[in-house]
């Protein structure tokens, strides 16, 4: 039996507000269930309009305290009717003013008029447990509100409409064939089926792993998209990093002095470069510390630099290179990093030429953060670094969950050992298990497989109200 089916389906009401707590111009409270019209009829009064609400309409009035027969404010009210809905229930929504004592009255009308307040991510639960999308669909609605560039937001986006329930349900159906035919042949022995050849089914095989490679090859750059890329701009003091930091992300953010040390915490912002959110951090001058405080700022430097994903070395281009330069070059070995040699509107001193020396994979590019030369130069250098080729659009599947991606290893793990039963010639009732084995772990990807513990955790992730 599927999680969906076998997952307890309440027939209460849930409401909550879907809008962010705050002072706006419009707050949105939303109710799903059953009795959904039933608590929107005691608490709204239209304007000239007789009930029952038609499903897709829009109704102008005002939200009055049943009790007190007052009005609360005036709203405006859409009712959708099941099944056509985001959960497949009935489903009310109020669009009233956006203060909180005006939205958080109007909730406790709800509640006492029968409905309870929903938990985090309930309402995409119920969409989800009624089957009007799966869990790849209802994961890409974090991932939609958490987007932090355009590029992301369509990856979302895509993921939202589906690109990747259909790309697992291409490969189940090719599981489920191979399944058949094994277990034809291990039901009916005497009849000597030839529905396909062994070496027909290996072909198949050598298919279904080739599809399983090729969606795993596309996790790194699919994270890159959904979690953004931990990215530390590291150098000596006043070599400039500050200037950088503040040059990429096109205000003054950082404090820019002459005197070495002047940062000594780190500071962190996210930046769009070319459709990738790097979470970039100014971090203090590695040096032998003046101080205590210096002294903290470098061992959290440190720290940074070994859990960054890419790392931005800015080295003094109008000085040469000493054994401060090398010792940090050295220690960046088998990491990403792009080497910014700065302030060439001064006379070069330092040579480039060193730069390179035993590491491999690194970008070398020239730059003025004052004066912003060589800026679009540093983007290209990173994205290169970081993905081997830009999409513009989510035209193939792209895997950015780490959960997506265990689950998928585990598959691969699973056909691989289907092909080498099927050229042993081992028994196919052991074949045939490691192809339904694989069939399990692609349904919980999509949700049909998936352990209740392990959906509790996914939408606990979500705001109440969505």
């Amino acid at each position: 039996m599927s999680t969906i089916r076998s997952m307890t389906v309440t027939d209460d009401t849930i409401a909550a507000i879907a809008t962010p707590i705050g002072i706006g111009g419009i707050g949105i409270i939303k109710i799903s269930g059953p009795k959904a019209t039933e608590i929107a009829t005691q608490i709204f009064r239209p304007r000239n309009v007789s009930l029952p609400f038609k499903s897709h309409h829009l109704y102008y009035g005002e939200v009055v305290d049943p009790q007190g027969s007052y009005a609360i404010d005036e709203a405006l009210l859409s009712f959708m009717a099941k099944p056509r809905s985001y959960t497949r229930e009935d489903v009310v929504e109020i669009n009233c003013h956006g203060g909180y004592l005006v939205l958080r009255e109007i909730l406790e009308l709800i509640l006492k008029a029968g409905a309870r307040l929903a938990e985090p991510g309930e309402f995409t639960k119920r969409a989800f447990i009624n089957g009007r999308i799966d869990l790849t669909q209802a994961e890409a609605v974090v991932d939609l509100i958490e987007s932090k560039t355009s590029l992301s937001l369509k990856y979302a986006s895509s993921q939202l409409k589906g690109i990747i329930s259909q790309e697992i349900n291409a490969l189940k159906r090719e599981l489920v064939e191979m399944l058949s035919i094994l277990e034809a042949s291990i039901d009916f022995p005497e009849e000597d089926l030839e529905v396909a050849t062994p070496s027909h089914l290996i072909s198949q095989t050598d298919h279904l792993i080739s599809r399983v490679e090729k969606l795993l090859s596309t996790y790194n750059e699919g994270r890159l998209y959904r979690e953004g890329v931990s990215t530390i701009i590291a150098g000596k003091p006043n070599v400039g990093k500050s200037s950088l930091f503040n040059a990429l992300l096109g205000e003054e953010r950082t404090i820019v002095t002459p005197v070495p040390g002047t940062t000594r915490d780190f500071i962190e912002e996210i930046i769009n470069i070319k459709g990738i959110p790097l979470k970039i951090i100014d971090t203090a001058g590695l040096r032998d510390p003046a101080d205590r405080i210096e002294e903290e700022g470098v061992r959290i430097t440190k720290d940074k630099l070994d859990q960054a994903d890419l790392i931005i070395l800015v080295i003094d281009s109008s000085v040469k290179l000493d054994e401060q330069d090398e010792a940090l070059l050295s220690t960046l070995r088998g990491k990403r990093t792009v080497v910014a040699y700065n302030k060439i509107d001064l006379p070069r001193k330092a040579s480039l030429e060193k730069t390179p020396r035993g590491l491999s994979g690194v970008q070398v590019v020239l730059i003025s953060a004052l004066y912003k030369t060589g800026i679009e130069e540093l983007k290209e250098a990173i994205v290169s670094l970081l993905i081997t080729h830009a999409r513009s659009l989510p035209s193939c599947p792209i895997i950015s969950n780490l959960r997506h991606k265990l689950i998928l290893e585990k598959v691969l793990a699973l056909t691989q050992s289907v092909r080498e039963g099927l050229q042993k010639n081992i028994p196919h009732e052991f074949t045939a298990s490691d192809i339904q084995a694989a069939l399990n772990s692609l349904g919980e990807i999509t949700g049909h497989t998936t352990p209740e513990d392990i959906l509790d955790q996914i939408f606990s992730r979500f705001c109440i109200g969505k």
